[in-house]
C-alpha cells in the first residue's frame, strides 16, 4: 500500500509540476504580449503623427542654415514613416474610400477585396487612429497586430503542448521500465521458488512411499499425499511464470468445481461458498488449469480476508456470445471506488503480512495468458464487493 502511494504521489507532483510550469508561461507571455502591443500602438501613433506632419510641412528657405534644418526635419520624418516594415495599416479617408496601405499583401487586381476584408478585421480588434489634417479634413488609421506578436500569442499554448507530450513520453517510459523491472522479479522470484520446492517435496515423496511400507493410518497418509500433491501444482504454477503457458480447450465449469472443493476444505467453517451454475454443465475455452485455479483461489482468498473468514463467497457464470462471465461476490468490507484499478497493482495490500502480488498475478494470468479480462464489477464499503473475470470461448 505504501508503495502505490509513493508512485501515485509521484505521478500527482509531475503533473502538478507541469500544470505550474504551463501556467507560468501562459501568465509570463500575456504580460510580454500586452506590452508589445502597447509599444506597436506607440509606433502606429508616432507613425501617425509623422504622415500627418509630412503632409502639412512647408520648407522655409529664408536662409541656408533654416532650409538645412527644414531638410533635416523631413529626412527624419521620410524615416519615421517609412521604418515600419511589421505592422499592416490602412489609412481611410473620410468618405470612406482608401488612402494607403503598408504591410497588406494582395495582387493589384485584387486590391480593394483584399483591402476590404483586412479593414474589417481591423475594425473588429482594434480602435482607429485620427490623422487631423485640417479643422475639417481628417484620415482614420487603421492596423493590427504584427505577425511576430500574433506568433507570440500562441507560443505558450505550443509550449504547454510540447511540456505535455514531454511529460506523457517520460510517464509512460517509466511505466514501460517499471514493469519490465516487475517481470523480471516476478519472473526470476517465481522461478527460484519452483526450484526451492523441488527438492523438499521430492523428499516428501520418499517419505510417504516410506510410510505405506509401516503400519500408519491409511486415511493420515492420503492427507499427506494430498498436500504433497498440492505443493506439486503449486511448484508447476510458479514454473510457468514467465513462460508462454499451453492453453487447452477445457471445461471451466470442472475446473471451478474442483478449485471450490479446495477452498472448502482450507476454508473456515463460517465461510459459506454458494455456486449458481449446475456442477455437470459443460462450458469450454481454452485454459491453463493450473494457472486458472490459482486466479480463483487468489479472488477467494482476498474475498476471505475482506470477510474475517465469516460470511458467505457467491460464484456464478453465465455465458453470453462468445464470452463467459463469472462473478465471485463476498459480503465482506468492500472496497472505494477509486482503488477498483489500483488494487491490481503490485505492492498494493491492506494488510500488515504480505507481498500485495495476489491479485496482480491473477490480472497478469487472465489478461497476459488468457486474453480475458478481470476487474471489480460492483463494491461497496460495508456490503461487499464482485470481482468479474471475462473470457473468450
Amino acid at each position: 500500500m505504501d508503495i502505490y502511494l509513493k508512485r501515485r504521489r509521484g505521478k500527482i507532483l509531475l503533473l502538478i509540476i507541469a500544470i505550474l510550469i504551463g501556467v507560468a508561461s501562459l501568465l509570463y507571455t500575456n504580460w510580454l504580449t500586452e506590452k508589445m502591443a502597447q509599444e506597436e500602438r506607440k509606433k502606429v501613433e508616432l507613425w501617425a503623427e509623422a504622415t500627418k506632419r509630412l503632409s502639412n510641412i512647408e520648407i522655409e528657405s529664408s536662409s541656408p542654415e533654416m532650409e538645412s534644418l527644414n531638410s533635416n526635419y523631413l529626412s527624419f520624418l521620410s524615416l519615421v514613416a517609412t521604418q515600419n516594415t511589421t505592422i499592416p495599416i490602412i489609412i481611410v479617408e473620410q468618405d470612406g474610400s482608401f488612402n494607403a496601405d503598408k504591410n497588406v499583401s494582395y495582387n493589384e487586381g485584387r486590391r480593394e477585396e483584399v483591402l476590404t476584408k483586412e479593414l474589417k478585421k481591423m475594425k473588429d480588434r482594434i480602435e482607429p487612429i485620427r490623422i487631423d489634417l485640417s479643422e475639417s479634413e481628417y484620415h482614420l488609421l487603421y492596423y493590427r497586430e504584427s505577425s511576430i506578436l500574433r506568433n507570440l500569442r500562441f507560443y505558450p499554448f505550443v509550449q504547454l503542448f510540447v511540456i505535455i507530450i514531454f511529460i506523457l513520453v517520460a510517464y509512460f517510459a517509466f511505466s514501460a521500465t517499471q514493469r519490465a523491472e516487475q517481470n523480471q522479479v516476478w519472473v526470476g522470484m517465481s522461478k527460484e521458488t519452483a526450484h526451492q520446492l523441488g527438492t523438499p517435496i521430492s523428499s516428501l515423496m520418499a517419505w510417504i512411499e516410506l510410510l505405506k511400507l509401516q503400519d500408519v493410518d491409511q486415511k493420515l497418509i492420503n492427507e499427506f499425499e494430498k498436500d504433497t500433491q498440492r505443493l506439486e501444482k503449486i511448484t508447476e504454477r510458479f514454473s510457468k511464470i514467465g513462460s508462454k503457458p499451453e492453453l487447452l480447450p477445457l471445461n471451466v465449469v470442472e475446473v471451478l468445481n474442483s478449485t471450490i472443493n479446495y477452498l472448502k476444505t482450507r476454508s473456515s467453517q463460517k465461510v459459506n461458498f454458494e455456486t449458481s451454475f449446475n456442477e455437470n454443465d459443460f462450458v469450454e475455452t481454452p485454459l491453463n488449469a493450473a494457472l486458472f485455479s490459482w486466479v480463483i483461489e487468489n479472488i477467494c482468498k482476498n474475498s476471505l480476508d475482506a470477510m474475517n473468514n465469516d460470511g458467505i463467497i457467491a460464484i456464478a457464470l453465465k455465458e453470453k456470445n462468445e464470452s463467459i462471465f463469472i462473478d465471485i461476490t463476498d459480503n465482506g468490507k468492500g472496497v472505494i471506488k477509486s482503488h477498483f484499478k489500483t488494487i491490481f497493482q503490485p505492492g498494493y495490500s491492506t494488510k500488515k503480512r504480505g507481498w500485495g502480488l495476489g491479485l496482480s498475478l491473477a490480472k497478469r494470468i487472465i489478461e497476459n495468458y488468457h486474453n480475458g479480462k478481470i476487474f471489480i464489477k460492483w463494491s461497496e464499503i460495508g456490503k461487499g464487493t464482485t470481482f468479474r473475470i471475462v473470457l473468450n470461448k
